[in-house]
């Protein structure tokens, strides 16, 4: 599986802005994460309103939010905490929306 982080038009990268927030520990563990999905290991994800969240059952409960675009890509769009969940998923659909629009543009 291909996973790419969405960069936007203005060539910010929400996903990396996230990440980058990130203690040492909070990092290994969405790392872990990122590198099962390569692997095709979707099973953490929870599939809703067009996007993925992959569930970190650990410390605040981190999630990573994403999008399948076909069957080999992954497409990263952000993440949080379950503390502030509904946010970051309302973004996430955002983000989608707009990287449908971009795609369909091209």
């Amino acid at each position: 599986m291909k996973i790419l982080e969405y960069i936007r038009e203005d060539g910010s990268n929400p996903y990396q802005k996230w990440f980058k927030s990130l203690d040492a520990q909070a990092a290994a563990k969405v790392a872990v994460a990122q590198a099962r999905l390569e692997l095709g290991l979707t099973s953490s994800v929870k599939w809703f309103s067009g996007i993925g969240e992959y569930r970190i059952d650990w410390g605040p409960g981190y999630r990573i939010y994403l999008i399948r675009d076909g069957d080999e890509l992954i497409v990263l769009l952000g993440g949080g905490t379950k503390k502030r969940q509904q946010r970051d998923i309302d973004e996430a659909i955002a983000l989608s929306k707009e990287y449908k629009t971009r795609k369909k543009m091209r």
